[in-house]
């Protein structure tokens, strides 16, 4: 890389964290509290990931959905999951046309996914057969039906929402499904302070005027500049020894994942930490990622990829306890080598 190749890289980087800024400050119009929520769903966008929004209805997680569609300025479809929901109220179906010359053929017709972002609402209250519509959709950008397939538009983003398990009329995610999530975040129950001022905004009739901040061609751009950031071999390894300690088998992980942890976080968990820490970074004003960027986005990556055996789940143990205690656990890189 030239010097100029190099200004000019950093110049994006600065561009980067200046219209993060503007993105949080414009969803704080409408969104109250939640700063760390929106923090983190952003940081999943940029890194080319989906997200997965955990918490009790009634908490604003399709409303600040529809929020970031509109300051990013991106194309939104909606999915409300009930039990009947089918795969093709999702995807599309193949329909029969008939044109000027009364001959008939079939044509898809393309479902609420073929959007640049994805809100599914309530997510385990569809089935698993409609869940599982979703894989190839999250994994591949793509959707293939008739024997045709038919691709997403670019960028492409789910964002689901999903109630507590413990509540009625819902179903599990499966494992590989919850595994294509880049991050879970849990929606805390606002404090005192933020009800009143919830109750203050939505019991006025005018609603805030949000602008659109980014386009879909700004954000690929910025997930591209992204890639450059860079990450020392130690801190990869370190990233990595994180990822293993997560499965019980393995040796030196903490008696907590032995007793309690039935499988550990996948690849797709690395990957994760990776992509979120070189964000994170960027946006601290540093130019190479360190542990602490790797540590601070470890539960919101892996909390949902660690499964719980059936003691875990009896004790009603919390994973992100036992992610603290992995971190506190695998050794750090010297400081030199980070």
């Amino acid at each position: 890389m030239t010097v100029q190749q190099a200004d000019s890289l950093e110049a994006r980087m600065d561009e980067f964290r200046s219209r993060f800024g503007d993105l949080k400050a414009e969803i704080q119009k409408a969104i109250v509290g939640h700063e760390q929520l929106i923090n983190d769903t952003l940081i999943a966008i940029f890194s080319q990931g989906h997200v997965l929004l955990e918490g009790v209805p009634g908490l604003g997680k399709t409303y600040l959905v529809n929020v970031i569609s509109s300051v990013l300025g991106l194309t939104s479809g909606r999915v409300q999951c009930t039990p009947d929901l089918m795969p093709a109220d999702i995807l599309g179906t193949h329909i029969v046309s008939e044109d000027a010359s009364g001959r008939r053929s079939f044509r898809f017709e393309k479902g609420p996914v073929f959007k640049h972002l994805l809100l599914v609402d309530e997510i385990n209250r569809s089935t698993p057969k409609t869940q599982a519509a979703l894989l190839e959709v999250m994994q591949e950008r793509g959707v293939t039906a008739g024997g045709e397939r038919f691709t997403l538009p670019e960028p492409f983003f789910v964002l689901a929402t999903q109630n507590p398990l413990e509540m009625e009329g819902t179903y599990p995610l499966p494992e590989a499904q919850l595994d294509r999530f880049f991050f879970k975040l849990r929606v805390s129950f606002p404090n005192a302070e933020e009800l009143v001022e919830i109750s203050n905004r939505t019991t006025r009739f005018e609603q805030p005027e949000l602008r659109r901040i980014l386009t879909g061609e700004d954000i690929q751009e910025f997930q591209k500049i992204l890639t450059h950031v860079p990450i020392a071999d130690p801190l990869t390894h370190y990233a990595a020894r994180i990822i293993l300690a997560t499965h019980s088998e393995n040796d030196g992980v903490p008696a907590g994942v032995k007793r309690f942890v039935s499988y550990g976080a996948s690849p797709r968990g690395m990957q994760a930490l990776v992509r979120g820490a070189k964000v994170r970074c960027l946006l601290d004003g540093r130019s190479a990622v360190s542990i602490e960027d790797i540590q601070s986005i470890a539960k919101e990556a892996l909390r949902h990829r660690i499964i719980l055996n059936f003691e875990g789940d009896a004790e009603n143990i919390d994973v992100d306890n036992l992610i603290e205690d992995i971190i506190k656990t695998v050794p750090t890189p010297a400081k030199g080598a980070a």
